[in-house]
């Protein structure tokens, strides 16, 4: 393995652990932003839809981070599979950081320092995913 294929490996690897890192945040958020009361107002079906459609979020954020971490080698080494999971995870955390600069406005949450930084650290991880499986889809040093 030459040395840029290393160092995508390292961060490939990173990203992988990242994921863990992102649904460890995500399990704070329904206390943070107040879901049991937020929710109890909308009918029952729509309760069980967001909470659904979430558990499919976490769903995928476990199996891009356990695959990730499975299959870092064959994606810095640009086996085509690993380069598609590579291209999936990246266009799947390009458009969770679009929603997170375009459509959600989280001002009224981030309502003391600590909840700012963990938003901004997430901004910052979303942006490290996005680069990281970008380049490993595209083999961009090849």
């Amino acid at each position: 393995m030459n040395t840029r294929d290393y160092i995508l490996n390292v961060a490939l690897l990173l990203c992988g652990a990242t994921h863990f890192c992102i649904l460890f945040a995500s399990a704070l958020t329904p206390k943070v932003m107040g879901w049991k009361k937020e929710l109890s107002v909308l009918p029952r079906l729509l309760q069980q839809l967001f909470w659904v459609y979430g558990s499919f979020i976490v769903l995928s954020i476990v199996a891009i981070g356990v695959l990730t971490l499975l299959h870092a080698n064959a994606m810095a080494e640009g086996d085509s599979v690993a380069r598609s999971v590579a291209a999936f995870a990246a266009v799947f955390w390009g458009a969770r950081l679009m929603v997170q600069f375009f459509v959600f406005d989280a001002r009224p949450y981030l309502t003391n320092g600590w909840l700012k930084l963990g938003y901004n650290m997430l901004t910052v991880a979303f942006i490290f995913l996005v680069l990281t499986y970008s380049t490993a889809a595209l083999q961009l040093h090849r």
